[in-house]
């Protein structure tokens, strides 16, 4: 388990702790844009990941919050560990690299076995293309993400580069947590499964809005 940062809240109240978790096929940056998050810098190798566990206490909103992020593996020799990952989380950062056709077609698959784990309709999920950087490798463009994201129920869908300097990495993380706030309480899961077809609503409010692609 990886310590993020010193920071800490002005006191010592119970803060709510948010259990993230970093999913996408391999390579695609879910290392780098997690250690870019939490330590603010860059990593220009690409070293497997098995299970990298990060803690910290971050401001988001006006609001001290624990977050609790699980960067996981995205080999397939791994992919028997998913659901056990996908168990635990409250919200998902669905990474895909814009240089990879292949991860970007995976990030489907993941949804739907997020979906199928958590026995939801929908869940809390930002679609992440990363890599964005890469112009020259560029292979998925911000169109085919953006109709990704909504195919996939309207998800949140957002660019991303975790090299120096970044690009709304810290607005990522700080985004899946608006997302699991807004999003209903497990507890209520069942009337949520109860009313599908009709409009989602948040505890924002407001109704889900039909997705349109310009």
């Amino acid at each position: 388990m990886a310590a993020a940062s010193n920071k800490r809240p002005p006191d010592e109240q119970q803060l709510p702790t948010y259990k993230l978790v970093v999913i996408g096929e391999g390579g695609v940056g879910k290392s780098s844009l997690t250690i870019q998050f939490f330590q603010k810098q860059f990593l220009d190798y690409y070293d497997p990941t098995i299970e990298d566990q990060y803690i910290q206490h971050c401001e988001i909103d006006g609001q001290w919050v624990i977050l609790d992020v699980l960067d996981t593996a995205g080999q397939e020799e791994f992919s028997a560990m998913r659901e056990q990952y996908m168990r635990s989380g409250r919200g998902f950062l669905l990474v895909y690299s814009v240089t990879d056709e292949q991860s970007f077609h995976e990030a489907k698959k993941l949804y739907q076995q997020v979906l199928r784990v958590k026995d939801r309709p929908e869940y809390p999920v930002l679609l992440v293309a990363n890599k964005v950087d890469l112009l020259s490798q560029r292979k998925v463009s911000e169109q085919q993400g953006r109709e990704l994201a909504c195919e996939l129920n309207n998800i949140p869908y957002i660019e991303t580069s975790a090299k120096d300097p970044p690009v709304n990495v810290d607005s990522a993380f700080h985004e899946l947590v608006r997302i699991v706030k807004s999003f209903p309480a497990e507890e209520n899961a069942q009337n949520l499964k109860d009313n599908q077809g009709r409009p989602f609503k948040g505890k924002k409010g407001g109704g889900k809005q039909k997705c349109i692609i310009t």
